[in-house]
């Protein structure tokens, strides 16, 4: 009984991956609320109870567990098998385990299980690298991106193993941004831009799709200079990245894809909600910093950087993992009553997260708006687990 379950259970990659990403995105929320409530004491930085493992350990499993799917398909290559991708997904879930322990008893093992994650994510890096040189393909421009952006995550993630050490702040500093925006983001995006395209010209046949040609490299490049004005430490300098990040995001997602909000169903308009979350976040470091430069200086806080993690990174893996799980496991991938409530119910969490930066202008209780925000993304993450992680658990072999 026990080996025709796991052979059901990591037949596919998204389903052992997406298992254990849903459970320690929860738990690393619940790590932040203890914590701001002086329910517990971790005698570590902010950056490695929640940053780091955000980024290299929760969300990269869970975009991993979908590119372990759609990346042999985007170059016409054969599908991974269980037993390459399950080797990764062990290293990844003993390195979490590890780095997990360590944050509540022996410090060390936070290091030591950073560098298992670390050996996890070259190994993916070095499969999907494989896959992408081997196709023959006449057009590997988004699986290009997804590898450079995915290379940059290499870098990033050195950079946080050297900071762990406090050797400088600069670094760390340097490993965050770049690990967050040049990272993460231009990966997210260099997976939406493909995925919802292609959704929308399923859903919508006479959809006539209309992206910049050079996209992804002028993300890049603005993404970089965002980098670099973060690194100055200035909120005046900010608006050099952020307007122009700003009105880029616009003209593209706007006036160029005109995406069809009313013809399609809520599976797809849904990541068209994940994507408006995305100019919405340099609007508001625009005006951040323009309040700066007039000597009238209104506090956003790190509502900008929740607005990309929570309205759209995680509405879009939801999204995506929702339609995957359902998709893949013989059902047809809708999004009932449920469903939109949980990802409306996401889009209220995001309001709250910014309005939690926003009270610090006005004297409110900023640590109960932060926890009242991830108590909602645990509830919403339970809601959402009540619903898809049994299957994903009980797995599907097709």
């Amino acid at each position: 009984m026990l080996s025709s379950w796991y052979e059901k259970f990591s037949a596919q990659p998204h389903q052992p991956f997406f298992a254990l990403g849903i459970p320690l995105l929860a738990i690393f929320t619940l790590i932040i609320f203890a914590q701001f409530s002086d329910l517990i004491t971790l005698n570590i930085s902010i950056t490695q109870f929640h940053i780091y493992p955000l980024i290299f350990m929760i969300f990269i499993q869970f975009f991993l567990g979908f590119l372990f799917v759609v990346f042999p398909r985007f170059l016409m290559q054969g599908i991974i098998k269980p037993a390459t991708y399950m080797k990764i997904f062990y290293i990844y879930f003993s390195g979490s385990m590890i780095y997990l322990v360590g944050l509540f008893s022996f410090k060390p093992l936070v290091f030591i299980g950073s560098l298992i994650l670390f050996a996890a994510q070259v190994l993916a890096f070095v499969l999907l690298y494989k896959i992408y040189v081997k196709s023959i393909v006449p057009n590997k421009y988004d699986t290009k991106w997804i590898l450079i952006s995915y290379l940059t995550g290499l870098i990033s993630h050195v950079l946080f193993l050297v900071s762990f050490f406090n050797v400088s702040i600069f670094i760390e500093k340097l490993a965050i941004y770049t690990g967050f925006y040049l990272f993460l983001f231009t990966l997210i995006f260099a997976i939406s831009q493909r995925m919802i395209i292609m959704f929308t010209t399923v859903k919508v046949p006479s959809y006539v799709k209309n992206k910049s040609k050079y996209i992804m490299e002028i993300i890049f490049v603005l993404l970089t200079l965002k980098v670099a004005t973060l690194l100055m430490e200035d909120p005046r300098l900010n608006i050099i990245a952020d307007l122009p990040l700003f009105l880029f995001f616009t003209y593209e997602l706007v006036i160029k894809w005109k995406l069809p909000v009313t013809k399609v169903s809520p599976i797809v308009w849904i990541l068209y909600l994940a994507l408006a979350w995305i100019p919405v976040g340099f609007l508001m470091s625009t005006i951040e910093s323009l309040s700066y430069i007039f000597s009238a200086p209104f506090i956003f806080e790190k509502s900008v950087i929740h607005t990309f993690a929570i309205g759209y990174f995680i509405t879009i893996l939801v999204g995506f993992g929702t339609r995957v799980v359902l998709g893949h496991s013989g059902k047809t991938p809708t999004a009932d009553t449920l469903a939109v409530v949980m990802f409306m119910i996401i889009q209220f969490i995001v309001l709250v997260r910014i309005f939690a930066g926003l009270s610090l202008n006005f004297g409110f209780d900023y640590i109960f708006w932060i926890n009242t925000s991830a108590m909602l993304l645990v509830i919403a993450l339970l809601a959402w687990s009540s619903r898809y992680l049994g299957v994903l658990v009980k797995g599907y072999k097709p």
